[in-house]
């Protein structure tokens, strides 16, 4: 009896059960190996999508341009801000979370929109996060040609710590790299899943300082006004906002948002290994 149940038990997962640790980070670093591969297909996108235009990508640095100035100067009124500080303060909240955004809306279908590669190409499936991801990393590269010249219309007392944007960078990439590991998966399994997180990233936009200024709500004068604007802190992407924005606007560094940020990234990155190596085989026939 005791036999029989013992033979009834599932086997346990082998080394060579698509269910494994061991093909999870094997797929991991299959990708990063071959890094001509989605380089050359994340630029490609690029082009494509600015083919037979004049100035190709340069739409991107001109359309975030013209936007940041529209805004700058509507809400510098607003908010009764000095265009000269809003306007670089706005600029930088922008371009971040146009990273930001686009890793979570695209990543949300990156292995949807690539079924054709996927079923025709035996690759990892991190060659297409890591596809994106660098799409992303260029279109962040394009627009921050926009940082740099309102810091010299703009001049800001900047320091040493300017030197802390390039971790930070990286540290936002690491966490956009698992949210669409993540969220790609499970919207490949679940197509009401990409409406549903653009309308979340839509939202998250008003709740996350980028038009408006958390200092200037959290030194209000009024003690209610500024004991609720500390409520903007529950917001995840507020944290990974500010970890880049003050190193490149000179501003003083609050290190409790490192701390958050860092958090996040152990906890998002246990979840995405959790998820590679439980659906990483199935991707292929959920497209």
């Amino acid at each position: 009896m005791h036999a029989t149940s013992t033979l009834d038990r599932p086997p346990a997962p082998s080394e060579n059960s698509p269910r494994s640790w061991r093909k999870a980070f094997k797929d991991i670093s299959d990708a990063l190996s071959q890094r001509q591969l989605w380089a050359h297909l994340g630029w490609q996108d690029i082009k494509q999508r600015y083919r037979r235009s004049v100035i190709g990508p340069l739409w991107i640095t001109i359309s975030m341009a013209v936007t940041v100035t529209a805004l700058g100067l509507l809400y510098s009124q607003l908010f009764e801000q000095p265009l000269a500080e809003h306007l670089p303060y706005l600029a930088v909240g922008f371009i971040v979370w146009g990273f930001i955004g686009n890793c979570v809306n695209e990543g949300s279908e990156v292995f949807i929109s690539n079924e054709g590669l996927i079923k025709q190409l035996p690759a990892p499936v991190s060659i297409h996060v890591l596809r994106l991801l660098w799409r992303q990393m260029l279109f962040f590269a394009h627009n921050l040609v926009v940082y740099f010249v309102l810091i010299v219309v703009f001049p800001h007392p900047l320091s040493w710590t300017v030197l802390l944007a390039v971790p930070a960078f990286m540290l936002i990439a690491m966490n956009g790299a698992w949210v669409i590991l993540v969220v790609g998966t499970i919207s490949t399994r679940f197509r009401d899943i990409p409406p549903v997180t653009q309308s979340i990233v839509q939202l998250m936009f008003f709740m996350t300082p980028i038009v408006w200024n958390y200092d200037q709500f959290k030194t209000n004068p009024n003690p209610a006004i500024a004991e609720r604007a500390k409520l903007a802190e529950i917001n995840p992407f507020m944290h990974f906002l500010e970890i880049i924005r003050q190193p490149m606007l000179g501003t003083p560094i609050a290190w409790h948002h490192w701390l958050v940020c860092g958090v996040i990234t152990v906890v998002g990155w246990a979840l995405a290994l959790i998820v590679l190596r439980n659906y990483r085989a199935r991707v292929s026939y959920w497209v």
